[in-house]
């Protein structure tokens, strides 16, 4: 082989796939680290706010976008908040323009922030619940107290850097001058972590941090003297102690109760209302008209006679009262049933710079201390920045002044040389040479205007450069002395806190013992009937003379009738062998067809009811009940058990066997005999009290002994001769069975052969409706 395809053989091994084929990875591992690596993205670059600024970014860039590119200042003119939201998706943001005008629209509502960052003009939402117009038809521009996060990134204070695409640069950090973590709160959910942070009030964070300052030694406990609590915007009343306080801001999570306020007003003689004046944060007054008008319509919480929102720059919702309603009743019901109270959940967690410069941050749940060390060390550093950028600027300055002065000690002489000069350039080099000056005090000797050399302009100058002089020994002074130092933070703070402070709106209210009403006390008693149908749709209707002719769906029927008062309750029994009971003031009242029965209970994948029972005390239900499967098993349970209120979910009365399910429940006495048929045309009759009685859900013992495809199709319990046990052939014959004591044999048999080449069918029965015995007291 010649030597030159050799070495092209040998070149084509060398480059051979399986030579460069790189190592297979683990998939665990590298799911698990492309998992981390998005969640690390979402916490830090998304969900949770900085503890320096208390910004998420989107809202840091909201904030930036306003004041370096769109200049809207307080003193500016509005702007349509397009333009904004063109500039933050533009330059810094490069998601959504909805997630940018949403985090912009939160920042300009009153009732969302403490002290709201962005005044707006136009539609900006309500408390009502209504949301924000599109941001083609509302304006903007930075509140005053925005400026106060903004105004120090002009003197080099934070770090800068590059946006998304390089084009320009953002601040990593915004160097606030006051804690708006605290004062304005956050909420957010990244991957596998959460924040709530309340709003605070901004004079109580000052004082803390003022004392703080003089005292780095105090404690959680005491910062909470001069922190009361969270200080929502709409107030509320927060119902804590000191020591659930204590405990939450030491933890950096806990549960606070916030509760509206009200006031009683009687306008006419004999009439009642009152007046929510403040309601929990986040709470629209549009959803506690909503729920308590639910309540009124479902006939829960009948002593209201009306709901309406008069609210106007105050908040005012006013509800009526029926004559002599109990106002503490009705508002202890409101506070448990809608949004009238609600939990606060606290979760102080935020992300905590690596290092008081540094742009990597990492989520941390702190303590009220910590939050507000991590905002002063901040602090300290942009005011240590700032005047360093100030010391240089005023060095800057003076060297410049001073250059002025020696060109005024030979003024002749410097115009001269800048006359003969043929350009700027040989004139500087020449000024550089001859007055022994630098290259920027001859750049500024060269851009002074003439007027300036007049000898009233000199003077002037002169005592710019001793003014000068004299800020720049004050500046390093400050620098130089830690007391002084720490005087200036705290000037400052005052300084806000004089400008931007206003009183508490949020009250703190310990927990008493409030007067407790039982759930009945809210019921109006009165006699109703509850309709159940096949279809398993139900209502409630005030006493019907013929209910069985009531409104219901085409094809639908009544499967029972259920009178009772409105304080009673009703037992639901279903085929899988749960029950369901609930007061009949629970269902609605209608007139129409009702409400499928699901809404009430959460039925299981092909439940059906089989029996349904009142248990008001005048329908005089016998003490035990008597259960009996499709293949022809029973027991006998309690009715007590069954009488108490359930859940949705139900409870369990029986466990039918795999592939069986229960077909009857019926009340019964010892003194009864059972009547069972089955389909092959088999009837058992039996004493009652020889079925055993279960204490827990079971399958029973047998009572007829059915076989294959051969199921109870009939059941009747009574020791009354005139009840009776009425079938169908197959072949069209009608069979009556009636109860006789002579014909009992032992459960557990096959029974009686009553047709032999027919099978047997129920012939449907009749609605099931009961009387009370006597009226209502």
């Amino acid at each position: 082989m010649p030597k030159q395809t050799k070495r092209r053989t040998q070149s084509k091994k060398q480059l051979s796939l399986e030579d460069y084929q790189a190592p297979a990875a683990s998939l665990q591992q590298e799911a698990h680290r492309r998992y981390l690596t998005y969640a690390m993205s979402v916490i830090t670059s998304r969900a949770l706010p900085d503890v320096r600024d208390g910004l998420k970014p989107v809202h840091r860039r909201v904030l930036f976008a306003m004041w370096a590119d769109e200049h809207l200042y307080p003193t500016a003119k509005h702007r349509k908040s397009a333009k904004v939201v063109g500039s933050v998706i533009g330059r810094y943001h490069p998601h959504g323009d909805v997630a940018a005008y949403e985090a912009m629209v939160r920042m300009a509502q009153p009732f969302s922030l403490r002290e709201p960052l962005v005044e707006g003009s136009g539609n900006f939402g309500s408390i009502d619940g209504d949301s924000a117009a599109a941001y083609r038809y509302t304006e903007c521009r930075l509140m005053p107290i925005a400026m106060e996060l903004l105004t120090e990134l002009k003197q080099n204070t934070v770090l800068m850097r590059p946006n998304y695409d390089a084009t320009t640069q953002e601040p990593v950090v915004l160097p606030a001058r006051f804690p708006n973590l605290l004062v304005n709160g956050a909420t957010g959910i990244a991957v596998g972590l959460a924040t709530h942070i309340p709003p605070h009030n901004l004079n109580e964070l000052i004082n803390a941090l003022v004392a703080l300052i003089d005292n780095p030694k105090m404690t959680v406990k005491d910062l909470l003297s001069h922190v009361k609590g969270p200080d929502f915007p709409m107030g509320g009343q927060l119902i804590t102690t000191k020591e659930t306080l204590l405990q939450c801001y030491q933890t950096g999570q806990g549960a606070l109760p916030v509760r509206s306020e009200y006031s009683i007003e009687t306008p006419t003689r004999g009439m009642t209302q009152i007046v929510i004046t403040s309601i929990p944060y986040a709470v629209t007054t549009a959803s506690i008209v909503e729920k308590t008008a639910e309540l009124v319509l479902s006939k829960k919480l009948m002593q209201i006679v009306d709901i309406r929102d008069e609210s106007t720059t105050k908040l005012r919702l006013v509800i009526e009262l029926k004559k002599g309603a109990d106002v503490n009743m009705v508002m202890s019901y409101l506070y448990k049933h809608t949004p009238l109270q609600t939990t606060f959940h606290v979760n102080l967690t935020c992300l905590v710079p690596s290092s008081n410069e540094g742009e990597v941050s990492k989520p941390k749940r702190l303590n009220l201390k910590e939050m507000l060390s991590h905002y002063l060390d901040a602090r300290y550093l942009t005011i240590r920045k700032r005047l360093t950028y100030q010391l240089e600027t005023l060095k800057e300055r003076c060297h410049i002044l001073e250059g002025f002065g020696i060109l005024f000690n030979d003024l002749d002489k410097a115009i001269a040389v800048i006359r003969k000069s043929g350009d700027k350039t040989k004139a500087a080099k020449t000024l550089i040479a001859m007055f022994k000056i630098d290259e920027l005090q001859a750049d500024a000797i060269l851009e002074l205007k003439l007027y300036k050399i007049s000898k009233l302009e000199i003077q002037t100058i002169r005592d710019e450069l001793r003014k000068k002089q004299t800020e720049i020994k004050h500046i390093e002074s400050i620098l130089k002395s830690k007391t002084k130092f720490a005087n200036l933070v705290k000037k400052e703070f005052l300084q806000i806190a004089e400008d931007y402070g206003n009183p508490r709106r949020t009250k703190i209210k310990k927990p008493s013992p409030e007067k407790t009403f039982d759930s009945e006390d809210y019921i109006i008693h009165e006699d109703a009937q509850v309709i159940i149908t096949h279809d398993m749709w139900i209502k409630r209707v005030r006493e019907s003379k013929d209910p069985i002719n009531t409104r219901l769906r085409s094809g639908d029927s009544v499967m029972a009738v259920l009178p009772g008062s409105t304080k009673s309750n009703i037992a639901v029994f279903t085929n899988i062998g749960y029950c369901y009971v609930t007061k009949i003031n629970n269902i609605p009242s209608t007139t129409g067809h009702g409400d499928p029965i699901q809404k009430l209970f959460r039925f299981k994948d092909k439940e059906r009811i089989i029996a349904a029972f009142t248990l008001d005390p005048r329908a005089d239900i016998p003490s035990n009940l008597l259960v009996v499967s499709k293949h022809g098993y029973g027991f006998q349970c309690k009715t007590n058990p069954n009488q108490e209120d359930t859940t949705k979910a139900g409870r369990r009365y029986a466990k039918p066997a795999k592939n069986d399910e229960i077909a009857y429940v019926v009340p019964v006495t010892d003194k009864d005999i059972i009547l069972i048929a089955t389909t092959k045309g088999h009837v058992l009759q039996c004493k009652a009290n020889t079925i055993k009685a279960l204490e827990t859900p079971g399958k029973g013992v047998r009572i007829i002994h059915a076989g294959i495809d051969n199921d109870v199709i009939a059941f009747v319990s009574s020791s009354n001769p005139k009840e009776t046990l009425t079938l169908k052939t197959s072949g069209g014959k009608t069979k009556t069975i009636t109860p006789n004591p002579n014909k009992l044999v032992s459960r557990g048999g096959k029974g009686t052969q009553i047709v032999k080449r027919e099978t047997l069918k129920e012939i449907p029965p009749a609605p099931y409706i009961v009387s009370l015995k006597e009226p209502t007291q």
